[in-house]
């Protein structure tokens, strides 16, 4: 895997339906977060809209926002999480999302050309959630390089 790139996934448990009042303001700058994603350096791919149900299949909670896309790297992932217009809208999340007991973020290398499925996104979640921070599911917090995940033997 000489050519990777970064894949993630984020979750978050909404306070109330999306048509609600509460998410309102959430749902309004849903496109042009989406936009300034879709135009960021380093943005690669995104799950988009029609997707979305499938994922919640998959992660067996209705109530769930599943965010899943690919970075070139870290740097560009976290230069538009932090350093872009995106702070603005992730400073309001308690105002539409509860506190998660659990990790609700996990990231991973992946081969590049290669899009990640939901399956993997919640395999990768609930190894990090089980084992913690290690090369096969990881958050900002480590450092981990492609060669540390080609290296690591995840306990499946």
């Amino acid at each position: 895997m000489t050519e990777s790139h970064l894949a993630q996934i984020n979750i978050a448990k909404r306070l109330a339906p999306l048509d609600d009042p509460i998410m309102l303001d959430f749902v309004n700058n849903l496109d042009r977060i989406n936009a300034l994603a879709d135009k960021s350096e380093g943005f690669v791919w995104r799950l988009k809209d029609e997707n979305k149900e499938l994922a919640a299949q998959v992660f067996q909670d209705e109530a769930l926002l599943i965010n899943m896309s690919v970075w070139e790297n870290i740097e560009a992932l976290f230069n538009y999480t932090y350093k872009s217009g995106h702070i603005e809208v992730f400073k309001r999340k308690k105002e539409w999302f509860d506190k998660m007991k659990m990790m609700h973020m996990a990231f991973w290398f992946i081969p590049k050309g290669h899009e990640p499925t939901f399956l993997e996104a919640k395999n990768r979640l609930d190894y990090l959630n089980k084992h913690g921070e290690t090369p096969y599911a990881f958050s900002f917090k480590s450092k981990f390089t492609v060669t540390d995940s080609l290296n690591y033997k995840p306990v499946l």
